[in-house]
């Protein structure tokens, strides 16, 4: 997660600034010193002015009330600036009387033509792109119209201040439009190749990931052909071993038979079970029977060829399962009956499978000598490893108790995933 935000923020251009936008970082000195240079020209405008012929003392009077008024207007362009964005007619309206003012002077004396010309920057920051060219159009035509521009009694340099002021803020504008598109097409540029960067190192990434996950699914596949040739074959071949070695120690001729039966069929029983595995489909006794018949059989079988009584109970409200879970309860249940007939020498040997609401559960106990942890061949093999990740791979738990002498109990517990 830290390295997406890393490079969300890499990619993350910082634009330049528009006509009438201003940096947040800036937008504190902003007003201040806006306000600052229109007070600075205000008064310079009003020194010239008082050299000049500016009639009876009672019109010096009213315009320099009107210079203080406008003077004093100036400063609340401190608050209007931050609040331009969310409140535009608190901008309108400073600006409309800000006009006013500066036409008024303007109408008076000649030099507040030169004052009114600061019209231009502040529309220039108090307003978008769009509504800047209108406010600064009104600037220049406004006064101009108010003076009387091209009568006899206009100063000639009035008029030249009346026709700079638009030409140098058209000049301001566009420069200033030219700056942004350079800006945005640098920042544009650097986002494009971290973003060609970006992309490669995900394509890196990715080649990587699917390597993994096709060695996790190669390894995981292994282990899985592993259990099942453990559960089948090898089972088969441990029985059939054994019933061949019961056959030569028999003396009666009967007990040959019965022995050298079981090998048949556990023979035949096997090599079923190896072409099946070998499809990746369930194992035989689940494919045309449901679980507590499937466990059923195993016991018959067991029973028959060890000779030990192996029992098989079913408690709560039996119901199909998702197959993967059926497979592995059986497969746990062979395992642990193998274990036992091979290991344990057992009278008794009971199955359970019991369905209580939400969870199924699957107990295997034996009557036989039991071991003690970490005793040798205590059951710690491949056998009770392929068990154990057979029971993970459903998200299920394994445990198993057993004590010298006391016989042994496998008890597995897996969520009720009912088949869909």
């Amino acid at each position: 997660m830290a390295a997406a935000l890393s490079t969300r923020e890499r990619l993350s251009p910082t634009i330049g600034l528009r006509p009438g936008a201003i940096d947040p970082r800036a937008e504190r000195r902003a007003g201040p010193i806006f306000a600052g240079v229109g007070i600075v020209a205000l008064a310079a405008c009003t020194v010239v002015a008082a050299t000049q012929d500016h009639g009876d003392p009672g019109q010096w009077r009213t315009t320099l009330v009107l210079v203080v008024l406008t003077g004093l207007w100036l400063l609340l362009l401190i608050p209007v600036i931050p609040r331009r964005t969310r409140q535009p007619w608190l901008a309108i309206g400073f600006f409309v009387v800000l006009l006013a003012g500066a036409t008024a002077l303007t109408a008076r004396l000649d030099p507040f033509t030169a004052f009114a010309s600061i019209g231009y920057p502040i529309a220039f920051v108090l307003f978008p792109p769009r509504w800047s060219i209108f406010a600064a159009a009104a600037t220049a035509v406004v006064p101009l119209l108010a003076k009387g521009a091209g009568q006899a009694d206009t100063q000639p340099w009035v008029t030249v201040v009346s026709i700079i002021g638009p030409i140098l803020y058209v000049a301001w504008f566009v420069g200033a439009e030219n700056e942004e598109r350079r800006r945005t097409n640098e920042k544009l540029a650097e986002t494009n190749a971290r973003l060609e960067t970006a992309l490669t190192e995900n394509a890196e990434l990715h080649a990587q990931l699917v390597t993994q996950a096709r060695q996790a699914g190669v390894l995981d596949e292994r282990q899985r052909m592993a259990r099942e040739i453990h559960d089948t074959v090898a089972q088969g071949l441990t029985g059939i071993v054994t019933q061949l070695q019961a056959a030569d120690r028999a003396t009666a001729s009967e007990d040959r038979k019965r022995h050298l039966d079981h090998v048949h069929t556990l023979a035949k029983d096997s090599l079923t079970e190896a072409r099946r595995a070998v499809q990746a489909l369930r194992p035989e006794p689940l494919a045309d029977s449901h679980l507590p018949e499937a466990l059923a059989g195993l016991a018959d079988r067991v029973s028959g060829t060890s000779g030990v009584t192996v029992t098989a109970e079913t408690a709560g409200d039996a119901r199909p399962l998702l197959p993967e879970l059926e497979v592995t309860l059986y497969r746990v249940a062979q395992e642990a009956l193998a274990n036992a007939e091979k290991h344990a020498r057992a009278a008794r040997i009971g199955i359970t499978l019991t369905y209580a609401g939400e969870v199924v559960l699957l107990d295997v106990r034996d009557d036989g000598k039991g071991f003690a942890p970490g005793e040798r061949g205590d059951g710690t093999g491949f056998g009770l490893q392929a068990m154990r990740q057979r029971v993970q791979r459903v998200a299920g738990t394994l445990s198993i108790e057993s004590a010298p002498g006391e016989g042994t109990a496998v008890h597995a517990e897996f969520p009720a995933i009912p088949k869909t």
